[in-house]
């Protein structure tokens, strides 16, 4: 007898990361255009380390075949409701159900069906029976930009945010709401899922290099490239915190606040209004300048040696522990000394700040723009040390910041 063997896709399960491991998702596919992404939504769901079971509609199978989605999942693709009962079996209230529904593409009539409790399709069938059984539902509209603005049809997505189901809206453009990127909707999948104690917190995050105007044209910076920050802030959104940014960037995730801030004094009054709002957790990411110039008010020349004088800035970090004693503070520094020097610099900042938490890491000069290499310090415990991408870096901290109460 001949061992059947596994589908070759099911070997790229958690070859991205392990963001999704042990997770099952249902994607149910409508008669979208965009339904021609799945494929590759599916297969990134899959890298993440998901388990992926697609579900079509039968408008969706006249863009795609079964066969494609088969392929991309490495599973029979459900398109009818039998006997064996699918909607129940997957998205039921029994231990054996999925863990997500996802929804994408989702075209307009079926958002309407779904807040209309109308079941007609294998997708709608799914949607009421996880809706039913509280199984998180994750939706991804994809439609022509004027059917979007329809009234009725905003009217039927806030109708169903009011019940708690998610959406990840489109970005709009040729008057189309075009499907999001993979990736973006893959992080609010992970973010549906979250476990953490972060889920709820709102986190505000300096990040980047300050610009300091010598002059119309010149300015003062840093080497910084805001990577870090922007990790930091796609791994908090992640585990399900409200994040905003205060930088002079760009990340670009719908969901992710982002505030421009272009020098210190900009992002000093950036900070102190945004947290005039209430935060959990401040983190000083940023390279914020430490010193700034007078301005001239017309480019100088270069025909002779100039002479600036540097003024240093006030720092940020001190006067956000001052004002705010309760919130937890994140602290990061930055110098050029060996290993032992930067753990006691660290150490003193830390004390001197009285932060909850300093990230240190020695400067080489040219550097790997993707890669990190920091100590993680808290009062009263040992500096734990993480190497690698930026994004696994982030991870360690937050794993950090969750491991605070124990």
């Amino acid at each position: 007898m001949t061992m059947p063997v596994s589908h070759p896709t099911l070997d790229l399960c958690g070859t991205v990361s392990r963001s999704l491991a042990g997770k099952k998702i249902v994607l149910a596919v409508t008669g979208s255009i965009a339904a021609v992404e799945t494929i590759k939504l599916a297969r990134e769901l899959i890298r993440h380390g998901a388990e992926v079971q697609a579900v079509m509609s039968a408008a969706a199978q006249t863009i795609i075949h079964p066969y494609a989605l088969q392929y991309a999942t490495g599973r029979e693709v459900i398109t009818g409701i039998t006997g064996d009962v699918e909607h129940v079996a997957f998205c039921g209230a029994r231990k054996e159900a999925y863990d997500l529904l996802l929804i994408a593409p989702c075209t307009a009539n079926t958002i309407g069906k779904i807040a209309g409790g109308v079941d007609d399709t294998p997708v709608t069938t799914f949607a009421t029976t996880a809706i039913g059984s509280k199984i998180p539902v994750l939706i991804v509209p994809a439609m022509h930009g004027s059917m979007l603005e329809h009234p009725i049809v905003r009217e039927n997505i806030r109708k169903l945010e009011s019940i708690g189901i998610r959406f990840v809206m489109p970005v709009t453009a040729e008057k189309i709401a075009k499907f999001p990127d993979n990736a973006v909707i893959v992080l609010n999948a992970e973010r549906a899922l979250a476990a953490s104690p972060l889920k709820g917190k709102k986190v505000l995050i300096t990040s980047g290099p300050n610009v300091e105007e010598i002059d119309p044209i010149r300015v003062l910076t840093s080497r910084s490239t805001g990577k870090m920050g922007a990790e930091l802030a796609l791994e908090a959104f992640r585990r399900g915190a409200d994040v905003t940014v205060v930088h002079r960037g760009r990340i670009g995730v719908p969901g992710i606040r982002e505030v421009f801030a272009e020098s210190a004094g900009d992002m000093m009054g950036a900070v102190l209004n945004e947290l005039k709002e209430g935060y959990d957790v401040y983190v000083s990411a940023a390279a914020i300048s430490d010193f700034t110039v007078e301005k001239a008010g017309e480019k100088i020349s270069s025909a002779g040696a100039v002479t600036l004088e540097l003024k240093p800035t006030a720092k940020i970090i001190d006067r956000v522990k001052r004002e705010y004693p309760g919130l937890y503070v994140i602290a990061f520094k930055a110098d050029t000394v060996g290993e032992a020097e930067l753990l006691k610099r660290a150490k003193q900042r830390m004390a001197d700040l009285g932060a909850e938490m300093v990230v240190a890491n020695r400067f080489g000069g040219v550097r790997d723009p993707d890669q990190n290499d920091v100590y993680i310090l808290r009062p009263g415990r040992k500096a734990v040390h993480s190497s690698g991408k930026k994004s696994q870096v982030a991870a360690a901290i937050w794993d950090a910041v969750a491991e605070r109460s124990g």
